[in-house]
């Protein structure tokens, strides 16, 4: 493999990134019903998630043990969070 083509990655600075805790895959299953295309359920997520971190309040009744992406999941889940089409915004 050509020196170029090495890319280094340092391990220390992404586990300070990594959620407390990882998604329970039961939610993304769940979740995956309801939003049916993956890469709409993983933006919605992805926002809300960032919504959390940043001071906006859970729609649902959070448990200390969940995660922000767990939180978003099961708002999803719950119907607290719906997804509608850009044109009837």
């Amino acid at each position: 493999m050509e020196e170029s083509n090495i890319v280094p990655f340092d391990h220390s600075e992404g586990a300070k990134r990594l959620p407390k805790s990882p998604m329970k895959s039961t939610l993304v299953d769940q979740a995956a019903k309801i939003v049916i295309d993956p890469q709409v359920l993983v933006n919605i997520v992805s926002q809300r998630v960032r919504q959390l971190n940043s001071g906006r309040a859970p729609l649902i009744d959070a448990l200390p043990s969940m995660g922000a992406a767990d939180i978003a999941l099961t708002e999803i889940i719950e119907g607290k969070i719906v997804v509608t089409p850009a044109e009837e915004v």
